[in-house]
């Protein structure tokens, strides 16, 4: 998978997108009581990041030259990329424009220290998302309600980590209520990120896969992908 800052949201006309919903989920029209409100992205966010950081944390630096799932990127490029992404991201929430056109190095910047630095600009990337309004109106350069925007770092910051502990054969388990959030984003958002050739085609899954093997399946990752 390839950045998603730039995939439009094919719904984003339509109120129901502010608000992401399970696939399979009964429609409100049809439910039989009031149904429970979203939690804030930036709670989903700040538990995907607590699960991600320790796979970064992980990571050595005579690994950093290793293939990943995502496979543009090698571990080093994961992790800049990464970067961009948590830092670009806070400035979405604030409806400001951000620059993609170029990837820091910011491993080669911070060195040593890259994995606190990382986590500092996690907790910004939260703090900017639990700001009022952060999560109301349009934002980026395509105008997408700013949910969505915000699931789309989420689906980063939790499929990304995926790549990584993959690469380096590490366990990875994402944090509770994310993989529902993006599998109803990844649900709206794939026909448009395939043709744009973000994400790759589906792959296939048994029956009774996980959700986080299917999320995975829909950006066009092999669940059972090893770096050997």
């Amino acid at each position: 998978m390839s950045d998603t800052h730039d995939i439009p949201d094919e719904k984003h006309h339509d109120a129901a997108a502010h608000t992401a919903r399970p696939a399979d989920a009964p429609h409100p029209a049809h439910a039989t009581g009031p149904a429970d409100p979203p939690p804030p992205i930036s709670a989903l966010l700040d538990a995907a990041a607590g699960a991600a950081l320790p796979v970064l944390r992980a990571v050595r630096e005579d690994q950093m030259e290793w293939p990943t799932p995502c496979s543009e990127y090698d571990i080093r490029a994961l992790l800049n990329h990464l970067f961009q992404v948590v830092v670009a991201f806070q400035t979405l929430a604030a409806k400001k424009d951000v620059d993609f056109s170029r990837t820091p190095d910011r491993l080669g910047e911070y060195g040593a220290q890259w994995p606190d630095r990382f986590a500092e600009e996690t907790v910004r990337l939260v703090e900017a998302w639990a700001a009022p309004g952060a999560e109301d109106g349009l934002t980026g350069g395509m105008q997408l309600p700013a949910r969505t925007v915000g699931a789309m770092v989420l689906l980063d910051l939790t499929v990304h980590a995926w790549d990584l502990a993959r690469a380096i054969g590490r366990p990875y388990a994402p944090a509770a209520g994310c993989v529902t959030e993006l599998r109803a984003l990844a649900a709206r958002m794939a026909p448009t990120a395939r043709t744009m050739n973000v994400f790759a085609a589906p792959v296939p899954v048994p029956p009774g896969a996980s959700d986080l093997d299917v999320l995975l399946a829909e950006t066009g990752r092999d669940p059972r992908w090893t770096a050997g």
